[in-house]
């Protein structure tokens, strides 16, 4: 089933082009991996993908309505000052996911923070504030997921749940559109592949055929 289908985007900041005649599509229960050098625009376009930001030329059709699509960027979308149960909670209600204590629990226990439900938010660390931000987007169980490296910062521990996550939404049929700087942690969990670099595609295809050196 087809979830994403973008063609012909092109992002302008000004003058200046950050690429054109970008097309790409995500299926469920597959991955695609964006790559490329720094000053690609890989967030912009993931953003844009999203709904989070405009394309100056091109089309982008989502199936998936915005209640089951999920976005995982820099930022972290908790409040410090609410515990790690309270944080699910808010967003449950949000998004109008099961909000009672054992469905939240049980959440908090896949990224193991269930020792600490109860602990405000801003005092974790920077592992542990990501592992609550997964909580919170795979609670709401989304059809269509926006990744933009989710990996930054992540201790090792952090990062395998991450890539555990990422293996139970592709099991359920969830797309996946993943930004990545990890690429050879993260190209095994990957479907396909497409990479962004001097402003246009420069490669497209099965994860198998990737080739680094095209992308730089």
């Amino acid at each position: 089933m087809r979830l994403l289908q973008a063609a012909g985007l092109a992002k302008f900041y000004g003058p200046r082009l950050v690429f054109k005649d970008v097309s790409l599509y995500a299926d469920a229960g597959e991955a695609l991996l964006v790559v490329g050098p720094n000053g690609a625009g890989k967030s912009t376009l993931l953003r844009i993908l999203a709904g989070d930001g405009h394309a100056d030329a091109g089309t982008v059709e989502r199936t998936p309505p915005p209640g089951r699509i999920g976005f995982l960027g820099h930022r972290p979308f908790l409040y410090p000052q609410l515990t790690a149960l309270e944080n699910l909670r808010f967003w449950a209600g949000m998004y109008n996911a099961p909000d009672d204590e054992e469905s939240l629990q049980a959440m908090l226990q896949r990224v193991e923070l269930a020792a600490v439900a109860k602990e405000r938010a801003g005092h974790f660390s920077r592992g542990m504030a990501q592992r609550l931000n997964l909580a919170r987007v795979f609670l709401t169980k989304p059809q269509l997921l926006f990744l933009d490296e989710p990996g930054t910062g992540l201790d090792r521990r952090s990062a395998q749940i991450l890539h555990e996550e990422i293996a139970r939404a592709k099991e359920r049929g969830a797309g996946i559109v993943w930004v990545s700087h990890h690429v050879e942690h993260d190209l095994p969990l990957a479907d396909r592949v497409i990479g962004i670099a001097r402003r246009k595609t420069v490669f497209i295809g099965p994860a198998e055929d990737y080739e680094p050196e095209a992308v730089c």
